[in-house]
């Protein structure tokens, strides 16, 4: 299939592509020259029969009915749609019916058969229906084969055509097609007849049975339903799958009909054309430095680059200096590209006045540019006849991609970002865990409740509502009229606590969590002690290195949850596609972790939906930064806050790197964020080192009031909701505030007391919103989700269980090496 999609796109390049939109019609058009259609046949037998053999035919089984008047209402329109035919000029009714001009009229064609009719004194009621019915049925027997377009046009009943193909023209094609509807599961009413009536669409068409279809013959149908009705008809996606599954398009097919309108891999030159480069000798020079970068490059680094050199760079230059055909650039043209480059206007695009802001990228182009101009002087020197020509001074200087500065600014930055997260991040986990909670008891509730019934779920009451096409949702009205889809609410509420969890606890990168599959999770006995440990293997994403976390209860639990979600009865994980972003590539299905059913089709969770997830739980959250405006994540912030929180906890930084997946430790290094309570306690521990190094006689033995305040610390650390651990002659780093200590460890005894203090910041949060006294809500915020942070604790000791993941056994291994090999 990639085969013949990259030889349709070498043969007729595409347009430029600049947009989206105009990304999936050149991947439409190069599916549509990878596979085309079937011809239409212009003669077979059955288009030879005479007026009345076609009429008897039409007027038995497969195609009578048993009930006598719809019989009646068939065998009139049989004859009537014949004896219109047959007026018209040609040797067969195939071409009776081209030369009758209805292909062509599209919704108008019955027009001209209404004047065909009074001229002919057929006046009876509904006879243009009377007439469609004929050609139905003609089209069945394969009397005449009309166009998909005429088929797929508004007016035209695919399912009372396939009912007839089913029992006439293919049944055993038919029976596969209902037999893989049955299997999918899940799929809708609507989904159904759309998938059936396509395929009697197909099969009158072109002829033959269901296995003879093509994927151009579908294709061709779908741009058949954009003409008619604005836009393909629902369910093509699905009814691709199914068509396939019951053995049509043949074994070059793709699996999904997405793989289709993905544009995939594109070569350097298409890269390079999406800018319309004006000057041919630099265009062709870029297209061979892409080829040359290329091998050492995924291919969205090689996209980045040609936007680098081909856009930011000479497409730039051409549209301000025109007639620039040297990379040998005068000082003054380069100085002015380096100016718009590092300067944009945000408001430009609505007409406003508003001053440039400078660019944050802009280093990353000058970096690729000077590296293009160095890249050609060493070549020249290997290569001078190649690369000789075009070795010209670089416009960037070496103190031009100097980002020191520009570097402390940006670990500032990062550094804010993560210190005004990390706190309020026990809030958000709250927040989605709660709302997942709420969203399965709703959707219990009105799963034993008829439509209709009424019931309570968090506190809230509610009626359940039938849907208006029937299908595997359930609706709920609430208390104020509003419609709840309970079924999407509650797997958008899981899916949303799951991706957090596991973002939280293992820091990895988006891709990297899209990517985990069923086959992740393996295990390695210590070789000491014979103890079990539960590993989650990551695979090589950005470093192109797989690296090895211990599970941690918690995270076995989230886990165990997701598994348990997409269990089938069989116990398997539905295999999945899975498109690398990287690489623009689709992937052998997989049993994913991360897959949701969107539609009818269980599809790979993409990184724009884990960013809508998160934006959705910040929402109900409600969490605000310092200035008040919403606060925002991203899923690298949890991968900041994860290195920040494991190092700030004791963990080194070596073992942080290798946790993360960092080749270099300063890169490490660089996602920690600095506190200050960290250098107030660094400074102590210098100071404690050069004591140690001073004389041994300037040591004396400590006095008994001394002594009984070292052993009085041990007593006075107890407060009411348990011990604190912090050591001896430390200060309290929250001033008292145990709640919100790390250090506080709390005791099962005093839950009650910790469930009134959380009942009474609840109280004074009120409080201080309704009375306006805004500057203590944020505080009282904080406070609260500690408290409740200390009961979940409490509530873990107690009633934690042992997390069954079911991980697959693997054999025993003698060190951590033949583990990670394995």
């Amino acid at each position: 299939m990639t085969a013949r999609l990259e030889e349709a796109r070498t043969a007729a390049t595409p347009a430029p592509v600049q947009l989206f939109r105009e990304t999936r019609q050149a991947a439409w058009a190069a599916a549509r020259a990878a596979f085309p259609p079937r011809p239409a046949a212009a003669d077979w037998p059955a288009t030879h029969m005479d007026q009345e053999s076609v009429v008897g035919l039409l007027s038995q089984e497969p195609f009578a009915v048993e009930h006598p008047g719809s019989q009646r209402w068939r065998f009139r329109g049989a004859r009537l749609a014949m004896t219109w035919l047959a007026d018209q000029p040609g040797g067969t009714w195939q071409q009776r019916w081209l030369a009758s001009g209805a292909e062509t009229a599209g919704r108008d064609w019955k027009r001209d058969c209404a004047r065909w009719l009074d001229d002919r004194g057929v006046h009876v009621g509904q006879r243009l229906d009377l007439l469609s019915v004929g050609l139905i049925l003609a089209a069945s027997a394969d009397i005449i084969r009309p166009s998909p377009s005429w088929l797929a046009a508004p007016g035209v009943s695919p399912w009372a055509l396939a009912r007839t193909l089913e029992h006439g023209r293919d049944p055993a094609g038919f029976a596969r097609l209902r037999a893989a509807v049955g299997e999918a599961g899940q799929i809708t009413a609507g989904a159904r007849h759309a998938t059936i009536g396509r395929a009697a669409v197909l099969v009158a068409a072109k002829g033959g049975a269901l296995a003879d279809v093509t994927a151009g013959d579908f294709l061709e149908l779908l741009d058949a339903e954009r003409h008619g009705h604005g836009r393909p008809r629902d369910y093509s996606a699905v009814s691709w799958r199914l068509l396939r599954q019951a053995g049509a398009f043949g074994p070059h097919a793709p699996g999904t009909l997405a793989q289709l309108l993905t544009i995939g891999q594109r070569s350097p030159a298409e890269l390079i054309d999406r800018y319309q480069l004006s000057c041919r000798p630099v265009r062709d020079l870029l297209v061979d430095y892409l080829q040359e970068r290329q091998p050492a490059l995924d291919h969205r680094s090689l996209d980045t680059l040609a936007q680098q050199l081909g856009r930011n760079f000479w497409a730039d230059l051409e549209h301000h200096h025109p007639g620039v055909s040297s990379l040998n650039l005068p000082p003054e043209a380069a100085a002015a590209w380096k100016q718009r480059l590092r300067t944009k206007n945000p408001a430009l695009r609505r007409g406003d006045p508003a001053p440039q802001a400078p660019r944050l990228t802009c280093r990353h182009t000058l970096l690729a540019v000077r590296a293009f101009y160095l890249d050609l002087a060493y070549w020249a020197a290997e290569d001078p006849a190649r690369w000789g020509p075009w070795a010209a001074p670089s416009p960037v200087s070496k103190a031009d991609v100097n980002t020191r500065k520009e570097d402390r600014r940006r670990k500032s930055r990062m550094d804010a970002r993560t210190r005004e997260r990390l706190p309020v991040l026990p809030v958000l986990v709250r927040s989605a865990a709660e709302h997942r909670a709420r969203t399965a008891e709703a959707l219990a509730a009105a799963s034993r409740t008829p439509p209709g019934g009424t019931f309570t779920a968090g506190g809230e009451a509610f009626t359940r509502t039938a849907a208006s096409k029937p299908g595997i949702r359930i609706w709920a009205q609430d208390a104020s009229g509003r419609r709840h889809d309970l079924t999407w609410e509650e797997d958008h509420a899981f899916w949303t606590w799951a991706i957090i969890e596991v973002l939280r606890a293992t820091g990895i990168r988006a891709e990297e969590l899209l990517e985990l599959t069923r086959h992740s999770l393996v295990q390695y006995r210590l070789p000491s002690t014979g103890e079990l440990v539960p590993l989650l293997q990551i695979a090589p994403s950005k470093t192109d290195a797989e690296r090895l976390l211990v599970v941690s209860p918690d995270l076995a639990d989230v886990l165990s949850a997701i598994i348990t979600r997409l269990q089938q009865p069989d116990g398997k994980i539905p295999l999945t596609d899975r498109y690398d972003g990287h690489e623009h590539l689709w992937q052998p299905p997989a049993p994913l972790l991360f897959q949701r059913r969107g539609g009818t089709e269980t599809r790979q969770i993409s990184t724009g939906t884990v960013r809508n997830m998160l934006n959705a739980a910040l929402d109900r959250a409600g969490l605000t930064d310092a200035a008040g405006q919403p606060l925002t994540f991203t899923p690298h912030d949890f991968r900041r806050m994860f290195i920040t929180d494991a190092i700030l906890a004791g963990l080194p930084p070596h073992i942080a790197q290798v946790i993360a997946g960092h080749r270099d430790i300063n890169v490490t290094l660089g996602y920690k964020a600095v506190y200050p309570e960290e250098v107030i306690k660094n400074h102590l521990a210098f100071l404690a080192r050069r004591r140690a190094q001073r004389p041994t006689e300037e040591y004396r033995t400590p006095t008994d009031d001394e002594w009984q305040q070292f052993l009085g610390h041990f007593e006075r650390r107890k407060v009411s909701a348990g011990p604190c651990g912090r050591a001896f002659a430390t200060p309290c780093i929250h001033e008292h505030a145990c709640i919100r200590c790390p250090m506080l460890w709390p005791d099962p005894a005093q839950r009650p007391r910790l469930a009134d203090i959380r009942d009474n910041l609840t109280a004074r949060i009120a409080e201080a919103e309704r009375e306006g006294w805004l500057g203590e809500v944020e505080g009282l915020k904080i406070s609260l989700a500690g408290a409740n942070d200390k009961l979940a604790q409490i509530d873990r000791r107690a009633h934690r269980q042992p997390a069954d993941l079911g991980i697959p056994a693997t054999r025993t291994t003698s060190s951590p090496a033949t583990a990670t090999q394995n």
